[in-house]
């Protein structure tokens, strides 16, 4: 896997410019700007902020099957708080949501 790309790729996704990811992973632009520009792979804390900004843990950062959806924290309470109903209260939830 490219890092770099990766990067690039969930950049773009989000539509955000380098400036952008440099904010919300709190780095400098040119700290960002500089690794981006010479191609080389950051340092796994720089990385670990960039990640973070992406709303994703390193191990989905790696992740190659695209079509693995990455929950947020809501999506993630809601399944827990739906599995710990009994199958009764479950099916009336996935029924209030159909309708």
């Amino acid at each position: 896997m490219d890092i770099i790309e990766r990067i690039h790729q969930l950049r773009e996704e989000r539509g955000w410019s380098v400036n952008n990811l440099a904010m919300e992973a709190e780095l400098t632009q040119s700290t960002l700007s500089s690794m981006l520009g010479r191609n080389s792979a950051p340092k796994i804390d720089t990385l670990q902020c960039i990640c973070n900004a992406f709303g994703i843990t390193l191990s989905q950062f790696f992740l190659e099957d695209e079509n693995i959806e990455i929950l947020t924290e809501k999506e993630k309470e809601l399944i827990t708080a739906y599995r710990k109903l009994p199958e009764s209260k479950q099916k009336a939830l996935f029924n209030l949501i159909e309708n």
